[in-house]
């Protein structure tokens, strides 16, 4: 991407945001594997008001990306504002799988930077990055959990154990990362349904049941869509229908933070940034770089800013902490970097602590809120490597307007799959007839085998099925789009640069 220049009226709007709030509170609401499904982004069943509303007085972004669909790899993007190729979080970091984000990262990273500069910090939920040395906050507030490594699901409840810090009087701002489990698929499945491939919970409840305090909002399995990537099955739609439950039981966990705010006196002059760490928790989708997988809901009402746009930039999750640092007064535009760079007393010595940063992969979206138009953010660069460790699969991806290439940089191999994925009731059931039946619009073959490049029109062909890499009347496009990504691999120093020479 171009560095960004800020037009006259992006200067105005800072100021004015400036002045109009000195320094906004900052609250960061990330949900775990969400996809753009909600009645603000258009669907007709999924009851999402609360989102709505924020949606309502904010600036909703229709084409917002991860830059890579597996948690632990995608939030490290999100609190460096760095691809994880360079950052150093290929994958997962609990468990054996180990990844860790480099200690060097300390001096970008958006909790250690709103820190240096007079913001209280707080973080809530799931963090799924280390070590703490990059990701530093003031204070872990704790969830409802009955065992330390109990995922509560019950994330309404949670609002009430963030109000002494919402409500806390100080001369210093606050930032509140609020980082949900929902709607994550979870280990339990629905034993009531008739089929034998039970479909999973997603967090929810026991049918009938409802967590303490908070009414459940059920959906019928026959009402729900089922996207074209995925097969219209009835183990599929039972688990979407509980994917919905979760996520409108999410949805009340931001309207209970909204009333804290405005309880506390802080909502006027409170930033608030929905989003999710990438798409939802089905084959297709999550572990990919297609759309399902990459393409996240994205909301940002600012104080001082008119509500209602509606925008169509490319944003990426590499731009949210450069624009966070923005809002709050210590980002340099022309630099694309901290007006300071943090030290890094703290590592310790003679361990690696990964290359120097100095300057961010993403930019601030700052100026584009309360507008309906964005020029010269035409384009999104993905990058993923694992998601669990045993799922070696490097993919690198450009997004453009229309046309969008992906590089596969294992595809001798099968495509690996996650293990909640691959267990999945959508997944089994269509497996289980063998390679030719139907994945949506692939077959099931064809999901799990895939070629060096795929080049798709995301115009004529949303649902990425018709690949155009081999058709001869795109080959100078081909070779533009490859051109292009390699010159992002370049500018985000990608190890995985290599490939290109050697096989």
């Amino acid at each position: 991407m171009k560095a960004l220049l800020l037009a006259p009226f992006a200067l105005l709007l800072c100021v004015a945001i400036a002045s109009a709030t000195d320094r906004p509170n900052i609250v960061l609401f990330i949900t775990d594997d969400q996809s753009p499904i909600a009645g603000c982004y258009g669907s007709p069943l999924i009851q999402t008001p609360h989102l709505d509303q924020l949606a309502a007085e904010g600036t909703r972004f229709t084409h917002a990306y991860a830059t890579t669909a597996s948690c632990s790899a995608s939030r490290s993007v999100i609190l460096t504002g760095l691809q994880n190729h360079a950052n150093g979080q290929y994958g997962h970091v609990h468990d054996y799988h180990k990844f860790e984000t480099f200690p060097s990262c300390a001096g970008l990273s958006l909790p250690n930077q709103l820190g240096a500069i007079g913001y209280r910090t707080a973080h809530i939920g799931k963090l799924h990055v280390a070590p703490e040395s990059v990701y530093a906050f003031d204070r872990y507030l704790v969830t409802n959990a009955r065992r330390p490594k109990f995922h509560d699901t019950n994330t309404p409840a949670w609002v009430e154990n963030c109000k002494e810090f919402l409500s806390e009087e100080s001369d210093q701002p606050f930032f509140l990362n609020f980082w949900t489990y929902d709607p994550h698929r979870s280990g339990t499945v629905d034993e009531t349904a008739p089929e034998d491939l039970k479909p999973n919970r997603f967090g929810n409840p026991p049918a009938g049941e409802s967590y303490p305090g908070t009414e459940e909002v059920r959906y019928d399995p026959a009402d729900v869509v089922v996207p074209s990537f995925l097969p219209d099955t009835i183990e599929c739609r039972r688990e979407i229908a509980q994917y919905y439950q979760s996520c409108t039981r999410t949805d009340e966990a931001l309207g209970r933070l909204v009333e804290a705010l405005k309880e506390a006196g802080k909502y006027d002059n409170t930033m608030i940034i929905f989003t999710a760490d990438h798409g939802m928790a089905f084959p297709g989708a999550k572990t990919t770089v297609y759309e399902a997988g990459l393409r996240v809901p994205f909301i940002v009402r600012m104080p001082g800013v008119e509500g209602g746009a509606v925008n169509d930039a490319r944003l990426s999750h590499a731009d949210i902490t450069p624009s966070l640092l923005d809002a709050a007064g210590g980002y340099d535009a022309a630099k694309q970097a901290p007006k300071k760079l943090l030290g890094l007393s703290k590592v310790g010595r003679g361990e690696n602590r990964g290359p120097r940063f100095e300057r961010y992969h993403g930019r601030s979206w700052l100026g584009l809120l309360g507008r309906d138009q964005a020029e010269d953010w035409d384009e999104v660069f993905a990058s993923h490597t694992f998601h669990e460790i045993q799922m070696y699969y490097p993919m690198r991806a450009l997004i453009g307007r229309r046309y969008k290439l992906i590089w596969n940089l294992a595809s001798p191999l099968p495509y690996p799959f996650a293990s909640d994925l691959w267990e999945s009731s959508t997944w089994q059931a269509q497996y289980r007839k063998g390679g030719d039946a139907s994945f949506g619009l692939r077959t099931v073959d064809s999901y799990l085998h895939r070629p060096p490049f795929e080049l798709y029109d995301l115009e004529a062909d949303p649902a990425e099925t018709k690949n155009l890499a081999g058709d001869p009347t795109h080959a100078d496009r081909l070779a533009a789009m490859e051109k292009r990504l390699k010159e992002q691999q370049e500018r985000t120093e990608d190890p995985w640069m290599l490939k290109w020479s050697y096989e």
